[in-house]
Parts: C-alpha cells; sequence; structure tokens
C-alpha cells in the first residue's frame, strides 16, 4: 500500500488512507470492527465524501457566517484552549527515581499480596459418597478424572479446578479446609451448605510483599497525577489573585 494512499477527490480535494484511518480511530474500537474488512473501507470513504460535498454545500449557502455556527465556534475554541492550556501546564510534571523509591520504602503495606491457594475439588452429595470416591482416588483414580465423573459442581468441566482464591472468597468450611492443608494434599470430606467437598490442594502462595519494579508504573502514574494535581491548583490560586471572581451560589 502507498503511504497515505490519495482514495478520492471532491472538487479537488483529497481524501487519503490517513483521513480513513483517523475516522476509524474516531469511531471506537467496537463500532469500528465492521469496517476493518475491504468493503468496510471503502464504506468508510463514501462516507468521507458525503462529509465533503456537506462541507462545500455550507460554505456555499455561508453558513461558515452564521450568527448561531460562530457562536458554537468561539464556545468550542475557548474549551479547546482550556485544555491546551491545561495540558501545557502539566505536561512537564515529572517524578524521580528516587522518589518512587522512597514512596515504596515508606509504603510497603500497600502492596501486599495476600497468602492465596489453588484448589481443586468434587462436590457431592453425601459424606458416605465423598468417602467412597476418596478411597477410588487412592487407588489410583486420577482426581481431575473423579471430579468429571461424580462431582455436581460446574468446575468438573475443568476437572474441579477452582484456581487462585483468596481469604473470604469461599465458604467458611471450604475456605479453613484448604488453607490448612499442605500443598499436594487432600481432604477427607469437608461439609459445607453445599454439600460434601473432597478439596485437593494444587499450590499455596504465602502472603508477600510486591517487588519495587512490579508496582514502579503504578506508583509512577499515582505520585505523577498527586503532583499535577498540586500545580494545577497552585496556578488556579495564583489566577484568582490576578483576575476577578465572583460567586453567586
Amino acid at each position: 500500500m502507498e503511504e497515505n494512499k490519495v482514495l478520492a477527490t471532491v472538487n479537488g480535494k483529497e481524501i487519503t488512507e490517513k483521513d480513513v484511518d483517523l475516522l476509524l480511530k474516531n469511531l471506537g474500537p467496537q463500532r469500528a470492527m465492521q469496517f476493518y474488512s475491504e468493503e468496510g473501507r471503502k464504506k468508510l470513504v463514501d462516507e468521507l465524501i458525503n462529509q465533503e460535498l456537506i462541507y462545500l454545500d455550507a460554505l456555499e449557502n455561508k453558513l461558515d457566517s452564521d450568527e448561531e455556527f460562530l457562536t458554537e465556534l468561539e464556545y468550542m475554541r475557548q474549551n479547546l484552549l482550556k485544555q491546551f492550556a491545561v495540558r501545557k501546564l502539566l505536561e512537564n510534571v515529572s517524578i524521580e527515581e528516587e522518589e518512587l523509591v522512597a514512596f515504596y520504602n515508606s509504603n510497603k503495606t500497600r502492596f501486599k499480596k495476600p497468602e492465596m491457594v489453588r484448589a481443586r475439588h468434587i462436590l457431592v452429595d453425601t459424606e458416605s459418597e465423598a468417602n467412597r470416591i476418596i478411597e477410588e482416588i487412592k487407588k489410583g483414580l486420577n482426581f481431575e478424572d473423579a471430579a468429571k465423573k461424580y462431582s455436581k459442581c460446574p468446575s468438573k468441566a475443568n476437572g474441579g479446578e477452582l484456581g487462585y482464591f483468596t481469604r473470604g472468597k469461599m465458604v467458611k468450611e471450604f475456605e479453613s479446609a484448604s488453607f490448612e492443608l499442605e500443598k499436594g494434599q487432600m481432604s477427607e470430606p469437608v461439609k459445607t451448605s453445599f454439600g460434601y467437598h473432597i478439596i485437593e490442594v494444587l499450590d499455596k502462595k504465602e502472603e508477600e510483599v510486591s517487588p519495587f519494579e512490579a508496582v514502579k508504573e503504578q506508583i509512577k502514574n499515582q505520585l505523577i497525577a498527586t503532583k499535577q494535581n498540586e500545580v494545577y491548583f497552585k496556578k488556579v490560586d495564583k489566577l484568582r489573585n490576578t483576575y476577578e471572581v465572583k460567586k453567586y451560589l
């Protein structure tokens, strides 16, 4: 594809690949999906042609001199200038590496990752049924196969796999048993309001503090936002002493 290929002209005005790409970008990801095909891009070219024709007609009818249009244009100009001024005010706000490290060292409790357990289970209605399945597993039946064969929990499709979970995510009895078991250990039947569970712990992760590098960007974004906020209100306070401000509410 040629760079910025001209796709159409309207009264001498070129419509290019970049124009189509910009329109596609402004549509938003969900709506843009329907225009990613060649046919879709042709529709966007047609729409850009339509818009250009409307623009030429508006000029022909001197809508650019219409009082209502000029009022809207001034309103948009002011808002755009406000946004531009704020961006210029804040664009040079930065954070030094030392500030990031200092914040991390002073707030490590914020970056704690709680204790987690990865487990799978088999859910049945009765304790005797659970005991019978445990015996089958002890004799060689694979836990995953047993879950698929006997469990009444939807997780049976994944061999009873529940993934990682922290305290407070499961019913009390299930949670207590899961966190008390060692990695690789299988429980005796555990009764809950859902029935009887056979739990096998696949992995355990102790509570730990996330390393600095893992949370560095998070800290940076937080500190920059805080500093930008300070710069913004410091500027506003100064301007309030420069220009007259009256409030009527």
